[in-house]
């Protein structure tokens, strides 16, 4: 295709180049997707009820043009074909996540669906018989229904239920699974128990549900990975992290109380998560824990909003990651100020974003380097980055946006000295972009959801990443 010989011309240019445009050796590059947002078969072969079915079934309204995930891109059939579209554009691994409630229908060991492990295990083997490494999250949003039931999240027992969720997991897949994220972004999901319609299970307990909801998953991926540790790290050698979104935030204004409400900003958002796990202390940021503590005795509340960990919970969280995953996507302008129902986690922060600009390559880098800086000694996994258009095959501005974000994260790794395992682009191909249905395009490959085979077509973005995954080289535009 001339698209294809075209960028191939202009990363000879580049290849001529110094070793500043190279990413360095066993560097890894790949795509990523949700089983939600692409497996399909909601309810075949035994698969349980997730959230994320429960709510836009029961309210399809919440979804753009009540579009949901029942058929979506049905990777569940067409895995084989989605590997060796990877395969195409030179992939070294595929980040997917597992369907909890495809593995555990209930939510509990009780009943273990075994065509759900199959699926996975061929998924697994189809990746590795190409060549390809899977990197697999174990959370992606979407909540065996089952569990819900019992309050999901903010239930402290959950945390129970994900680690034998976890250890069945490792038990099937472990033995060729070398990578594994315990969550996936749960800044967002968290949401769900904050807010109506933008997050299952759309629960608005807002400054109650989500941090209750925090506080569970951070004990639970603390479990996990001690669990891995102690059980399954000598005979798997594997490594387990957790991705978090991280968005650059830039002042609003030059005000110190601007500058001053983003650091409060990126520590509720960010640093609730992170600081547990990736700091030298442990525990909640300081400034997290002294404003909802005010705030909920201001409220005469009998106690915090937001829970207190065990001095033997701070230390099994503390340290319990192998590496640090990164989505990121733009930036955001923050100003300070109480927005936002009483009680809330953003009224708690004391700041607010007003605007976002998607095309600043340089606050990734800047990212890249706040977490060197806040989190000393973890390598960090960028698992998510990638751009939202209305369609079409000649992605001009997609192919753009990617190669001025791998810029931007290649300065951090050769200039600043940022170390970075590696890199997974959203996504592999048009998807199920949650409440967004299928309006927002972010593939490489174009997917027609009309026709009956859900058939892919490779965008010029295809052409131009395949290129850079294979040479480990950007180009050079002159």
């Amino acid at each position: 295709m001339l698209v294809h010989v075209l960028f191939a011309a202009v990363l000879a240019v580049g290849s001529a180049q110094t070793p500043a445009n190279t990413f360095p050796d066993g560097f890894l590059f790949g795509c990523a997707t949700a089983a939600y947002q692409v497996e399909g078969a909601w309810n075949e072969d035994g698969k349980g009820e997730s959230i994320w079915d429960h709510m836009l079934h029961e309210h399809p309204e919440y979804g753009n043009n009540g579009d949901n995930g029942d058929v979506t891109c049905d990777s569940y059939h067409k895995y084989k074909e989605d590997v060796q579209m990877l395969k195409a554009i030179n992939a070294d691994v595929y980040r997917f996540s597992i369907s909890w409630s495809r593995i555990l229908p209930t939510g509990d060991i009780d009943v273990i669906n075994q065509p759900g492990i199959d699926y996975y295990n061929n998924l697994i083997n189809e990746l590795l018989d190409n060549g390809i490494q899977p990197v697999v999250t174990m959370y992606h949003w979407d909540l065996p229904q089952a569990l819900q039931y019992l309050g999901g999240w903010p239930n402290g027992l959950i945390a129970d239920y994900f680690v034998e969720y976890a250890r069945v997991l490792f038990d099937n897949f472990g033995d060729r699974v070398k990578w594994w994220i315990t969550f996936n972004e749960p800044g967002v999901f968290v949401s769900g128990y904050a807010e109506v319609g933008t997050a299952a299970p759309s629960q608005p307990a807002p400054g109650i549900g989500d941090y209750l909801a925090i506080h569970t998953l951070l004990r639970a991926h603390g479990r996990v990975y001690r669990l891995y540790d102690q059980q399954y790290r000598a005979t798997q050698n594997g490594s387990v992290g957790i991705t978090l979104n991280i968005q650059n935030i830039e002042p609003a204004s030059n005000s110190t109380e601007d500058l001053e409400a983003v650091d409060r900003y990126m520590q509720f958002e960010d640093g609730i998560f992170a600081h547990p796990i990736f700091s030298e202390d442990g525990d909640y940021p300081a400034v997290v824990r002294q404003r909802v503590d005010a705030n909920s005795e201001a409220e005469g509340r009998p106690r915090s909003r937001l829970p207190t960990f065990t001095q033997e919970e701070i230390e099994y969280l503390r340290g319990s990651a192998d590496f640090f995953g990164l989505n990121h996507y733009r930036t955001y302008y923050a100003a300070a100020g109480e927005t936002g129902p009483v009680p809330s986690k953003r009224r708690d922060s004391g700041a607010y974003t007003i605007s976002s600009n998607e095309n600043n390559p340089a606050g990734l880098r800047k990212i890249l380097n706040w977490i060197t800086a806040e989190y000393p000694g973890y390598p960090i996994f960028v698992t998510e980055n990638g751009y939202g258009d209305s369609g079409g095959l000649n992605d001009t501005g997609r192919v753009e946006y990617l190669t001025n974000y791998l810029s931007a994260l290649l300065e951090a790794i050769n200039t600043d000295g940022v170390e970075v395992l590696g890199y997974t682009m959203w996504t592999l191909m048009d998807n199920m972009e949650w409440t967004s249905g299928f309006s927002i395009k972010m593939g490489l490959y174009e997917v027609d959801f009309d026709s009956v085979n859900k058939t892919r077509t490779p965008r010029l973005s295809a052409y131009a990443m395949s290129e850079i995954f294979e040479s480990k080289q950007l180009p050079v535009l002159n």
